[in-house]
């Protein structure tokens, strides 16, 4: 069986007083295998893209995957999808400049309801934009990963849809990310993983109480963590398992609170062997 790596995003530093750099070398000092990046190209400059690479490469922490929330891909303005595009373009460039694998891609949900605008047309209107997305990924190298979203009016918003939508496409370089928490909240079963066969491209890891987005360490929720991931193996992927873990409590130790959650991740994947 296959090795899968353990990353975790940089979000888990949000708001928490340990800045781009010491994130990093946190994040190595835990026991992290790769990382993930969630900067918007359009908001940092070149020395910073510079640093996080550097810093990168000297503490041995590859970047795998560059986070990109684009509610623009749903907005039927042609300035506003032009802009979309563009944007998540540049985070095509950036990931590039990292030597990411991917740009884990959050698209909208649907708008008024469906009422005014059909939801038909904000999903072929997504599809579209992604497919050119994907496109301009694979010249680059790098593919599109779409992030399930267990909310009501997501477009993506359970296993079923985001595998449809991954398949009508039908290009290359536009696959899935399967995020077991989200899983678990949009109440996927075990079983319907396998609709995600050959489509996987990336894995987000947290916990929740089975309600509410929450993103905690493994083992603090009840997501049934060791089940989905087994599950996921199945299916034949083989690549990085990222640690997702935003918006900690008011108060929360936050090197503790990632220590926690590499510890409860590695222990599971450890038991189903792939680490």
């Amino acid at each position: 069986m296959a090795k899968l790596e353990l990353g975790m995003i940089s979000s888990t530093w949000f708001g928490t007083g340990i800045d781009t750099e010491a994130g990093i070398r946190k994040a190595k000092e835990i026991g992290f295998d790769t990382y993930d990046i969630f900067e918007d190209p359009l908001d940092i400059d070149d020395a910073t893209r510079k640093m996080i690479k550097d810093t990168c490469a000297a503490v041995g922490l590859p970047i795998r995957s560059v986070v990109c929330v684009a509610f623009g891909l749903v907005d039927f303005n042609p300035a506003v999808q032009r802009f979309t595009l563009d944007r998540i373009k540049a985070y095509v460039d950036q990931g590039a400049y990292f030597g990411a694998n991917n740009v884990l891609l959050v698209v909208g949900e649907y708008y008024w309801d469906g009422e005014v605008f059909p939801r038909t047309a904000i999903w072929d209107m997504a599809k579209d934009l992604v497919r050119q997305s994907g496109e301009y990924a694979q010249s680059k190298g790098l593919e599109i990963v779409l992030e399930l979203e267990p909310f009501t009016e997501a477009l993506l918003k359970d296993v079923h849809e985001l595998a449809r939508f991954v398949n009508e496409i039908g290009h290359p370089a536009v696959r899935a990310n399967a995020d077991i928490s989200h899983l678990h909240l949009a109440e996927s079963s075990v079983a319907d993983v396998a609709v995600l066969t050959g489509l996987i491209g990336h894995i987000h890891l947290s916990d929740c109480d089975g309600k509410v987005h929450g993103d905690m360490p493994a083992g603090m929720g009840v997501t049934p963590i060791k089940d989905y991931l087994q599950a996921i193996v199945d299916t034949g992927y083989e690549g990085t398992v990222s640690i997702e873990l935003e918006y900690a409590p008011e108060g929360t130790d936050i090197v503790a609170w990632a220590q926690r959650a590499y510890d409860g991740t590695a222990a599971i994947m450890t038991e189903i062997g792939v680490r």
